[in-house]
């Protein structure tokens, strides 16, 4: 459970210039990834985001600035994937990032040692920030589970279980991809209302859905129960995360077991792990609508109820293939907060080892898409067209029901209010190409 340290002081400066001048990535943040050189034949490993740069890791384990366990930490983030570091847990990660503020603020003695070790973010590429070995997909905003249910189900949007437990299912982590993913738009069997049997074909209802993303650390042993007081323990960190989905395939084949074909063809998540330590500064309190039951006493606990939720602002925007032709910038569709959500990550990890799952080191949960209370918070495209029936109007003159071939979605989060550094997600960008034949 983290709090609030020297790393979160809003006064904290950088000798990385860059850093300091309304930054995604001030010295409050240091987010993790998996970079190279674009281009180049390196081997991947380890960054930590610093203004418009990125610190290099394995030249900085080697360059004798840090000692201990954020040593032995910085050399497991200098491997080609983050899975030996957030399998060390948030003391060896808390280290790290100790030993990382403390050498790039400004006048800190190591800037001669480190200044080589920087690469302009301009001139990197990006991996998956680990290896996924399993992903589940929560469903934690019960403005979105109402407004979708009212689409599938008019009569019964929200299921009784909904406000008593967390809902997931297991999704396919071998087709996540990281910014920049592009991916054939998806086939499948769809029926029409009026139809007497299933067609085959390409969706024609693709969607997107604004998520974040959280990524497991230390995991917990088969037949082990993560208690809720420890749950924050397991998690290392968090990214912006669109789950795609082909609504019209998932129509037809979710009763009576769930999402299959429909969600498995394609997610992207950004580059950069945000720690759940870095967000210290923006836990918000965890409550539940007047009237609405309480959660069973393992999923409650007095730290998630006084500081289990989280204020981070999410964005999505869309750039039609017309609009890049024309250097258009993309369209802001909607803006949510993951404040809104029903459950909150404690609660998910616990949830999802109380039956003795066994999570592991780079996991990946996620949220559900994050819709808030106002329509034009909306998550996805199924939600802010009403099902396709109103479409978006975008300012070159398109319109979309669902989403085109060759369209772009960008999705962006951040963190920011008086008195606390803004702490930014950076993007997450991804592009649907046509079927193929």
């Amino acid at each position: 459970m983290n709090q609030l340290n020297e790393t979160h002081d809003p006064s904290l400066t950088s000798w990385v210039a860059s850093a300091n001048q309304d930054s995604d990535f001030p010295i409050q943040n240091l987010p993790f990834a998996i970079v190279r050189r674009a281009g180049s034949q390196e081997a991947w490993r380890g960054a930590v985001a610093i203004g418009d740069q990125v610190l290099d890791l394995a030249a900085a384990a080697a360059s004798g600035v840090f000692t201990g366990l954020a040593q032995q930490a910085a050399q497991a983030a200098a491997e080609p994937k983050l899975n030996s570091l957030m399998a060390m847990g948030p003391a060896a990660s808390s280290a790290l990032r100790l030993a990382l503020s403390r050498a790039l603020r400004s006048g800190a003695d190591a800037e001669a040692a480190l200044q080589s070790c920087l690469i302009a973010q301009a001139e990197v590429e990006f991996d998956l920030p680990c290896q996924i070995g399993d992903y589940t997909d929560f469903y934690t905003s019960i403005h979105h589970a109402t407004a979708v249910g009212k689409q599938f189900r008019p009569d019964n949007p929200l299921l009784p279980n909904y406000k008593w437990v967390p809902i997931g299912y297991h999704g396919r982590s071998s087709t996540i991809g990281v910014s920049g993913q592009s991916f054939p738009r998806p086939q499948g069997q769809t029926k029409a209302p009026d139809a007497s049997e299933p067609s085959f074909g390409p969706s024609k209802k693709l969607d997107y859905e604004l998520e974040l993303g959280v990524f497991i650390g230390q995991g917990n042993q088969l037949g082990e129960r993560i208690d809720i007081s420890k749950a924050e323990d397991h998690v290392f960190g968090f990214c912006l995360f669109n789950d795609w989905s082909a609504r019209d395939l998932q129509g037809w084949e979710y009763q009576p077991l769930g999402p299959f074909l429909s969600k498995n063809f394609a997610s992207t998540v950004s580059p950069w792990i945000v720690t759940l330590e870095a967000l210290a500064p923006y836990r918000v309190a965890y409550t539940r609508p007047e009237g609405d039951p309480q959660p069973l006493p393992y999923l409650s606990s007095d730290h998630n109820s006084a500081a289990g939720g989280l204020d981070i602002a999410m964005q999505c925007l869309l750039q039609t293939e017309a609009m890049r032709e024309a250097s258009e910038p993309a369209h802001l569709l909607a803006e949510s907060n993951f404040k809104y959500s029903y459950w909150t990550v404690a609660q998910m990890v616990t949830h999802h080892s109380v039956n003795g799952c066994a999570l592991r080191a780079g996991d990946l949960l996620g949220s559900g898409t994050q819709s808030g209370p106002e329509h034009e918070q909306a998550g996805s495209i199924l939600e802010l067209t009403y099902g396709g029936k109103q479409p978006v109007q975008l300012p070159n003159g398109e319109q979309r029901s669902f989403l085109e071939d060759g369209d772009s979605i960008i999705m962006r989060g951040y963190c920011a209010k008086p008195g606390a550094a803004r702490i930014g997600f950076g993007e997450v960008v991804s592009t649907i190409l046509p079927a193929k034949p």
